[in-house]
């Protein structure tokens, strides 16, 4: 498959790094980008050479969360292609989350909304201390749905009500502090510590590794099939509601929407 928005490299040891590679738009997500992702997890799961992946991003940023440009696009939209690409990022998500390698995330810059979930679903994520993290969709009328069992999951529900419904940012120390984040480092410290992540698993059987995953996501909390289509629902309500229409609106608009003062 030929990539646009993403890019795989892979060194001799079979550490392949999945680059989030819309740069300019600060790799916030497009239904082209999170199908791209979805086909790269599928790719790199399957790949015998592959060891470990690194989720990685370029430029400045790990993931402004989703393309205000793309979602202004969901106004115009049928009920069932706004259910289609909810749940296009659902099933992305899904997709790292079930790969059946070890999953390290590199995390710099700002992630929010679909950043902070594709943090959530790696097995490792070390960030920066000045990394900028947050749930915002709240403050555009919309729920953190499709992500949200996979941050419940990652924080715990105790940890995830301190900023799952707030919007508020928080740096890289809270991100460890609420469990998202396994370490927060120097950014000069980043390479290194990811590296540090990694090197344990090129001791590990690979067959074995894939089994211990699947098994410790079974003893985990449960992310069904019915919970995925219930966060995609939930969604889907937001865009039938009266607040997201405005939220995203006043955004583009430069202006305040009726809920903030």
């Amino acid at each position: 498959m030929t990539y646009e928005t993403v890019s795989i490299e892979t060194d001799d040891r079979g550490v392949a790094t999945l680059w989030l590679d819309r740069s300019d738009k600060h790799n916030a997500l497009n239904a082209r980008m999170i199908g791209e992702i979805h086909a790269a997890a599928e790719a790199l799961g399957s790949d015998p050479a592959v060891r470990v992946v690194i989720l990685a991003a370029k430029g400045r940023s790990f993931c402004a969360g989703g393309d205000l440009g793309w979602m202004r696009d969901q106004f115009d939209a049928t009920p069932a292609a706004r259910m289609e690409q909810a749940g296009a990022l659902a099933y992305m998500l899904q997709a790292l989350n079930l790969m059946p390698k070890p999953l390290i995330g590199r995390v710099q810059g700002n992630a929010f909304g679909g950043g902070v979930g594709m943090a959530a679903v790696c097995d490792s994520a070390i960030g920066t201390t000045a990394v900028t993290m947050a749930l915002t969709e709240t403050r555009l009328g919309l729920i953190p749905a499709t992500i949200g069992p996979y941050v419940a999951a990652r924080m715990g529900e105790a940890n995830a009500r301190r900023v799952f419904m707030s919007g508020r940012p928080f740096k890289g120390p809270e991100a460890v502090e609420l469990g998202l984040l396994s370490r927060a480092v120097d950014p000069d410290d980043l390479d290194a510590a990811v590296e540090a992540e990694v090197a344990p698993y090129l001791q590990t059987a690979p067959a074995a590794v894939a089994r211990a995953k699947a098994l410790l996501r079974h003893l985990g909390p449960p992310i069904t099939e019915e919970i995925i289509r219930h966060s995609i629902g939930e969604l889907a309500a937001c865009w039938e509601g009266t607040e997201a229409p405005e939220g995203i609106a006043a955004f583009f608009d430069k202006a305040k929407p009726s809920w903030q003062s």
